[in-house]
């Protein structure tokens, strides 16, 4: 007879994924970095973001509009801030 040693497994607690947070990236960056900051926040390879930009700005221009409230609500790398956000708080 054979004996085997403990085959069973521990898993990682099920839970929320911890996300990094939602900025613009500067690594990967094309334009202002939407892209990028949005791949790595989804997990997901930044071709499909940018692939999905460009197809739904041809398919009606929505990725346009799309892209700059991005590009204005989204904060930087670094930053705490948004473009939208300092906007604001200079005009009070």
């Amino acid at each position: 007879m054979t004996t085997f040693g403990d085959t069973t497994q521990t898993q990682a607690p099920a839970g929320p994924s911890v996300r990094p947070p939602l900025r613009r990236a500067y690594q990967g960056r094309m334009l202002a970095g939407v892209c990028a900051g949005l791949a790595d926040y989804l997990g997901i390879d930044v071709t499909l973001i940018r692939v999905a930009f460009v197809v739904l700005t041809f398919l009606g221009g929505a990725a346009i509009p799309a892209y700059l409230a991005c590009l204005l609500l989204i904060p930087e790398e670094g930053s705490e801030q948004s473009i939208a956000s300092s906007l604001l708080d200079s005009v009070r």
